[in-house]
């Protein structure tokens, strides 16, 4: 018969939590993975958190999609503004 797991451990829930965002996964791996976080919140918050992450950076590189020197620079190191934090006077 084959592998088949009703439960798998955190770190295989967090390591296909992860893979999720670069690839689909299979049924099984989808089911075993829906079974653990039903039940393990701190993987299913950490499921969470990578969607999180994922969405903002996606949404930082569209937004910055050919402005990578848009920051007055001119070489991309961010060292073209020397003003300091807003609301506070450089003399």
């Amino acid at each position: 018969m084959g592998k088949h797991r009703v439960m798998i451990p955190c770190d295989e829930a967090t390591r296909l939590l992860s893979e999720a965002q670069d690839r689909s996964l299979g049924a099984g791996e989808r089911t075993v993975l829906r079974m653990h976080t039903w039940i393990c919140s701190g993987c299913r918050q950490f499921g969470a958190q990578v969607g999180f992450i994922r969405q903002a950076m996606k949404g930082f590189a569209d937004r910055n999609d050919g402005h990578e020197n848009d920051d007055g620079g001119g070489d991309g190191s961010g060292d073209g503004d020397r003003r300091g934090p807003p609301g506070r006077d450089p003399s």
